[in-house]
């Protein structure tokens, strides 16, 4: 059986006739002539607003501007219907098998992995990819595996989603050292000198493991993500070798990172590299990739064993021998109806060009990072308190601030959240998931964050009350593959006519139960 292959692209997706016929969405709105002066690079894009008619008209018939392309990506209808044609058009079985319908989905799995690896230049001999559920689970399997010892050091960047925070509880558990690398007003970004210091620093000699087999032992596992999911401050990928060079591994977080910005594996050479594929492109959801380079992921050491990940065991005999490469960290059956729609939304990204992609993003943010900058009430105060660099220089697509009112008070996330609610605009409030980034952008210092009691305090609310927060986190927005000047006039409108001059409304607001 000869498995389906649906490789849509914009302009071979059932719908390029539709796609070439559908005029660019450039209606005029406010200051655009200013905005193609100050970004003339926009019109580079503008198969952009062709695809935004055609294939996620969804987002216009229902009116939604959305604004939170960090949280998810969001899938082209080609995509969609790519999916329910190999699925109607052939009959795909459990992969762990020889049978007919069990070699299909293996082949269409195989395409996949090949796929991921081509997409981010990646030769196999070097490196692979494991299918995970998402960023986290790759996160996950590194840091359950990763052979942590006394002696051995965690380095982290205050900047990481929790996904890579938690990777500090598997160092802790096996007597590692732990060391954050903070992060410095007013950009949040990281002091080169500090990050050089934090790897350069020896063990001492008593703690520094031994190998009698004469195995190399490394100094531990560094860990930071390319692009903050808080700022979008993007870090120095150069930190990869400086990491290396004092023998670390090194795991990069892309899950912010990849859905706007190339990554060239044959360039930079991380040793894991966690990606979300809803990140990048919307669908399908529930799938993720651990990509890795061979020599590093031999070095992990599962827990565990588990469904599809063993050659042999016995129960009898207590013993067993995992499966060599990806298999042996895909847990159980892979999710082989989705798996292959991965090489869908690769090929698509990769028709549209990932610079096309980045140039739109870099435009819009420049735009909103203008505009929310220069916003001031009546009275010359600031509508707004930006939380990193307020330029387009080394960042992406996010923008992390709070909105002030007329007394320079921080507005409640919660009423933000409720106002953007009724004007049918989705965007994200709190921590994101990055509490050292937020923990920087509101100026805590370890002694607040260290008083006795604080995990214990009752409410978040207690929290925010003992340590001197204002509000329990900032307002995110973030731009994407099918973001439009029309979406960042509409938000702008949305926030001079909602804050500025005013005093929100706070009666009522539901207790925080979370960040």
């Amino acid at each position: 059986m000869k498995p389906t292959r649906n490789l849509s692209t914009p302009a071979a997706a059932g719908t390029g006739a539709d796609t070439a016929a559908a005029p660019a969405r450039t209606p005029a709105v406010p200051g655009q002539t200013a905005f193609l002066d100050a970004y003339p690079d926009y019109v580079d894009t503008t198969v952009l607003d062709r695809l935004r008619a055609t294939e996620y008209r969804y987002l216009d018939d229902k009116n939604h501007l959305y604004l939170d392309y960090t949280g998810g990506g969001l899938p082209a209808e080609a995509q969609i219907k790519a999916h329910a044609q190999r699925v109607e058009g052939d009959c795909y079985g459990n992969p762990h098998s020889a049978n007919p319908t069990s070699r299909a989905s293996t082949e269409l799995v195989e395409q996949a992995r090949t796929a991921v690896l081509e997409f981010f230049n990646a030769s196999p001999d070097e490196y692979t990819a494991v299918f995970t559920p998402n960023a986290t689970g790759a996160c996950h399997l590194v840091g359950e595996a990763y052979p942590f010892e006394p002696g051995t050091r965690f380095v982290q960047l205050a900047d990481n989603h929790n996904s890579v925070n938690g990777i500090r509880e598997f160092a802790r558990s096996r007597g590692a050292q732990i060391d954050t690398i903070d992060l410095v007003p007013l950009e949040l970004r990281a002091e080169e000198d500090e990050v050089r210091s934090s790897l350069g620093r020896p063990v001492p000699e008593a703690l520094r493991p031994s190998r009698p087999d004469g195995d190399e032992v490394r100094s531990g596992l560094f860990a930071y993500p390319a692009q903050s999911n808080f700022t979008g401050v993007q870090h120095p990928l150069e930190w990869i070798d400086l990491a290396h060079s004092h023998g670390f591994d090194v795991l990069l977080d892309a899950a912010a990172y990849a859905p706007a910005n190339r990554i060239d594996l044959a360039r930079i050479k991380p040793d894991f590299m966690p990606v979300s594929w809803y990140k990048l492109f919307g669908y399908p959801t529930g799938l993720g990739c651990l990509v890795a380079r061979r020599e590093a992921l031999a070095r992990l050491r599962r827990p565990w064993f588990a469904g599809g990940t063993i050659r042999a065991v016995s129960v009898l005999g207590d013993w067993y021998q995992l499966m060599d490469g990806p298999a042996a960290f895909e847990d159980g059956t892979v999710n082989y109806l989705s798996i292959p729609d991965v090489e869908i939304g690769l090929r698509w990204l990769t028709a549209i060009g990932m610079e096309t992609v980045r140039t739109r993003v870099r435009c819009l943010t420049g735009w909103l990072l203008d505009h929310l900058s220069e916003a001031r009430h009546s009275n010359g105060t600031p509508l707004v308190r930006i939380y990193g660099p307020t330029t387009t220089e080394a960042r992406g697509g996010t923008v992390a601030f709070n909105f002030l009112d007329p007394s320079g008070r921080v507005v409640d996330e919660r009423a933000v959240a409720r106002d953007a609610a009724r004007a049918n605009i989705s965007l994200r409030t709190g921590c994101f998931c990055n509490p050292g980034a937020g923990e920087a952008a509101f100026g805590l210092h370890r002694d607040d964050l260290r008083r006795p009691g604080l995990p214990a305090a009752a409410t978040l609310d207690e929290v925010l009350a003992a340590i001197g927060m204002p509000t329990a986190g900032a307002i995110r927005i973030s731009v994407g593959l099918v973001s439009t000047l029309e979406d960042v006039s509409r938000f702008l409108e949305f926030a001079l006519s909602t804050y500025l001059d005013r005093f929100p409304d706070t009666e009522g607001l539901p207790p925080r139960l979370s960040c």
